[in-house]
């Protein structure tokens, strides 16, 4: 992708902010991944609409543009229908996933049946279209109320679940396109869970290879009860493990829980640092890594599902990956 840098201007619109793009910049990555479709890529977007309104907490009509850079207006929440596919997306030739860029803040998985770049077209014929099987794939993760696989919240111990972004002054989310990974920045002002308020940044970067996601937190204060997750499904074990040297852990889950009701499965995987751990927490409805109070941490998270084109089809070979990413953590410390 070119690195010329390009002069964005700001165009308020109901609340928010969005830098002006399907940009030259937006465009000219879908164009690049797409004149050698099934080359190793990585792609972050964010789509909203313009030119409808603000009805309440719902946008009715406009259509949809890409952009890189967006506030999310005051009246957004779940289900408004004003961001495509409800936030940002990270998708390569393997997965794709979306991150909720609303009080959830779940991140959900996109299950791919082709190599393909798919994300710019996700959603552009309907809000429901995507949790339904397409020659592309499908949504195939029911995060519920949770934080899905990898996202982040804060582990409230008095009541026992994982409390999630229901109060912030205003969240800010970027997407950056470049030559080997993507990502999307994230600045939530003002999130308050109990006790005083703080800011946190979160980084989530998608590379062109492999499943995994790279989340870099960043907190303006000490935090206790930082946390991320796994939806714990009925049925599906939890599985652990730890590097050779100590340094790194893992928690997966295997099996039969997507929500395409099909003979399918799906494992979902959190690796993180075990200086940053602090302990393992089984709530109600999500596996929980809590570490220890902070200002900073990075880990990764990552699904595979067994319809993915040359993808892990067993139990045994997806935790085969697991043991070797988690080989590579404890020698590089990073994948």
């Amino acid at each position: 992708m070119s690195t010329l840098k390009f002069n964005l201007y700001k165009i308020w619109v109901a609340g928010a902010v969005i830098s002006s793009t399907i940009s030259f910049a937006q465009t000219s990555v879908i164009a690049q991944i797409k004149k050698n479709p099934k080359a190793p890529f990585s792609y972050a977007e964010l789509s909203v609409k313009e030119g409808g309104k603000w009805e309440g907490d719902k946008y009715i009509g406009g259509t949809f543009k890409n952009v890189q850079e967006l506030t999310i207006p005051a009246a957004h929440t779940d289900h408004s229908t004003y961001i495509r596919y409800e936030g940002i997306g990270l998708e390569n030739n393997q997965i794709g996933y979306r991150l909720y860029l609303d009080w959830r803040n779940a991140t959900d998985i996109f299950g791919k049946k082709i190599n393909m770049l798919v994300l710019p077209e996700v959603g552009q014929d309907g809000f429901e279209s995507y949790h339904h099987d397409a020659p592309w794939g499908q949504d195939v993760l029911k995060s519920g109320r949770t934080i899905g696989v990898g996202s982040y919240g804060r582990y409230d111990e008095q009541n026992d679940y994982v409390e999630t972004f229901k109060i912030v002054k205003n969240t800010t989310a970027k997407v950056v396109n470049e030559k080997d990974q993507s990502s999307a920045t994230i600045d939530y002002k003002g999130w308050k869970t109990w006790g005083d308020a703080v800011d946190l940044q979160s980084k989530l970067t998608i590379f062109n290879k492999d499943r995994f996601v790279k989340v870099d937190l960043n907190l303006s204060n000490t935090l206790s009860g930082l946390c991320t997750g796994i939806v714990a499904i009925k049925n599906i074990p939890l599985k652990q493990g730890i590097s050779k040297n100590k340094k790194w852990a893992y928690m997966a889950t295997y099996g039969n829980q997507t929500e395409t009701k099909k003979e399918d499965n799906l494992g979902m995987a959190i690796f993180y640092p075990l200086e940053s751990f602090d302990k393992y927490v089984k709530t109600k409805s999500t596996h929980t890594v809590v570490f220890k109070k902070t200002k900073n941490v990075s880990y990764y998270f990552l699904g595979a599902w067994s319809l993915e084109p040359n993808g892990l089809t067993t139990e045994e070979s997806f935790y085969q990956d697991l043991e070797k990413k988690l080989d590579i953590l404890d020698k590089n410390n990073q994948l």
